[in-house]
């Protein structure tokens, strides 16, 4: 039996996901890091993107996140994310049509101060990371067909 590693999601509303794990990936300030058991302990900032890992059965799991903290340790990775939801969860037309919103309030940026601009382009980055993580679950889903 392979090593595991303890791995959880959780968000100020809810806890997204707690499994065990053979590896995850996750977007980081430093880029994309991939974690196994016996990793070395760190502590890093989650960017908006898609968190993928593999089950301990072999099956993938894909998250949508917004942003936050990893905190890694020899086998155990937490990480607080500002919003998290999986990918089988998300509704793609839904998705669309908030990134539409999101981008059509970037395009008045005239009449908008720095703190509403951030906040739009916050609110874009996350649209922008659900959308990906449901591409991502489709193509691993028809693969495995």
């Amino acid at each position: 039996m392979s090593k595991l590693i303890k791995f959880e999601i959780v968000t100020p509303e809810r806890k997204v996901m707690e499994e065990e794990i053979s590896q995850v990936t996750v977007p980081t300030l430093a880029g994309e890091i991939t974690v196994l058991p016996e990793h070395i302990p760190l502590v890093g900032v989650v960017v908006p993107g898609v968190i993928e890992g593999v089950d301990k059965e072999g099956n993938p799991l894909v998250v949508s996140v917004s942003g936050g903290f990893v905190h890694v340790l020899k086998y155990k990775i937490v990480i607080l994310a500002d919003t998290a939801e999986r990918a089988e969860e998300l509704d793609e037309s839904r998705l669309q049509e908030a990134r539409q919103r999101a981008e059509d309030l970037k395009k008045d940026t005239r009449h908008m101060d720095q703190e509403r601009f951030a906040n739009i382009n916050a609110s874009l980055a996350k649209e922008l990371a659900r959308g990906k993580a449901v591409k991502r679950w489709k193509k691993i889903k028809n693969l495995n067909k």
